[in-house]
């Protein structure tokens, strides 16, 4: 078959990671002379992007890969990504699929004419880069792997140990982005508090975002902006004060990899490190910085040997979190790791029910929070489509009239007008 008349697809599973990876696998193929389908049963290659983080993830490629081999079953089905890096020889059986290529090489699917080598323990920061991106939000990827091993975590098995992109890197990408029209641009990593390690002990992510402001934040206060997608609670510091004190580009909003709300459970999940309490007190420090900011959280419920009165505690934790959202995941079983063989594994049903409670109990504060800033004056929208989109506190805006042509990728000043359940209506102002 002529290269130039291939057709490609990208299925994406997974976390923000993956989508950029996959937007560079994208931007590379079309560099190349492929063509992008307009959907998998169309195209002669579909690449699947996996994720391997719970049971429930690889549940879905399992259902994903079958899917595409009905509606295309002459596509070559190309696994790649995490659940690639553990799951090759039980997914190179799935119907369709043609090749199974771990995280390890996933650069491989980039095609370069120099192809890296990898380093004993796969600590390469792999090729990636991005001019454009599928969405309304770019990702840009500073960091990858993690070193530090909890005990219920798959990713380091997955993903390797930590390894982080020069800031040169960091700024050319950012640059580009801002030239090819976006206004947000979420700054990622699977660990962003192993950023730097390895360059020097003294340079460290909150470094990092310094040097991105130094950069960009005089020319381009109020025309665009940065979000940190996932912050360690150990991560919050004076010096994360200091940095977002001095920012005209980072939104006023976080999101905490929390876990849990009890000490004991924290310290089974190899998480013992920071205290549930110091995040308190930080956050009460956070509003003389930002006095509204929304916070978002992963929380686990249900990890082996959760007692009643520990899952209380994180429950209790949690409700005196100013918390705008969370998600919420009950434990599951991975392979590989230290909490598999623990004693004390907790029922589906058990589990089921503390993640229940616990959403419950969230949705109620994301209604005080959506109340609360729809009493604000104004607010800044990244449209990402007609009439819907977010705003700097990181909750969904609804606009009351729809863009009638292209959705802008400006940031959009509005006045909220009403609350919903799941989102803020909105006007233009």
């Amino acid at each position: 078959m002529d290269m130039v008349m291939k057709k490609f697809w990208i299925t994406t599973l997974g976390c923000k990671i993956n989508q950029y990876e996959s937007e560079s696998v994208r931007e590379r193929w079309l560099r190349m002379g492929y063509e992008q389908a307009e959907n998998d049963a169309e195209a002669h290659e579909i690449v699947i992007n996996s994720c391997a983080v719970t049971a429930a993830a690889l549940r879905d490629l399992r259902q994903t890969v079958r899917g595409i081999n009905r509606r295309n079953p002459e596509g070559k089905i190309i696994i790649a990504g995490c659940a690639a890096q553990v799951f090759a020889k039980e997914l190179a059986e799935l119907p369709g699929v043609a090749d199974v290529i771990p995280q390890e090489r996933k650069f491989e699917l980039l095609k370069l004419e120099d192809q890296p080598e990898i380093s004993e323990g796969h600590t390469l920061f792999q090729p990636f880069e991005i001019d454009d991106y599928e969405r309304s939000r770019a990702v840009v990827k500073v960091q990858d792997g993690c070193s530090h091993r909890c005990t219920y975590c798959i990713v380091p098995i997955t993903r390797g140990p930590s390894v982080s992109r020069s800031a040169d890197d960091v700024l050319n990408e950012i640059s580009r982005l801002l030239d090819s029209g976006f206004r947000e641009m979420i700054i990622s990593g699977i660990n962003l508090s192993h950023y730097g390690r390895e360059f020097d002990e003294s340079f460290d992510f909150w470094d990092l975002m310094k040097l991105i402001e130094d950069e960009f934040g005089a020319e381009w206060d109020e025309r665009a902006r940065l979000r940190i997608s996932s912050l360690e609670p150990g991560q919050l510091n004076e010096r994360a004060l200091e940095v977002f004190s001095k920012s005209n580009l980072i939104c006023p909003q976080l999101h905490l990899s929390l876990q849990s709300g009890d000490r004991a459970v924290l310290k089974r999940m190899g998480r013992g490190h920071y205290k549930p309490e110091d995040v308190l007190v930080f956050l009460d420090k956070l509003k003389d910085v930002w006095p509204v900011f929304g916070l978002g959280a992963d929380i686990l419920t249900g990890f082996p040997g959760e007692t009643e009165e520990e899952f209380k505690n994180t429950l209790e934790f949690c409700r005196n979190l100013p918390l705008s959202y969370a998600h919420v995941f009950p434990y599951s079983v991975r392979p590989g790791t230290a909490a598999a063989s623990m004693k004390g594994q907790l029922d589906g049903p058990t589990k089921k029910e503390r993640g229940r409670i616990l959403r419950e109990m969230i949705e109620e504060k994301k209604q005080e929070f959506l109340h609360q800033i729809s009493k604000m004056d104004s607010l800044k929208v990244l449209f990402q489509n007609k009439n819907k989109g977010i705003c700097e506190f990181y909750s969904t805006c609804i606009l009351e009239e729809g863009f009638e042509n292209k959705v802008p990728r400006d940031l959009i000043e509005v006045k909220p007008v009403a609350a919903s359940k799941d989102s803020l209506t909105v006007k233009i102002k």
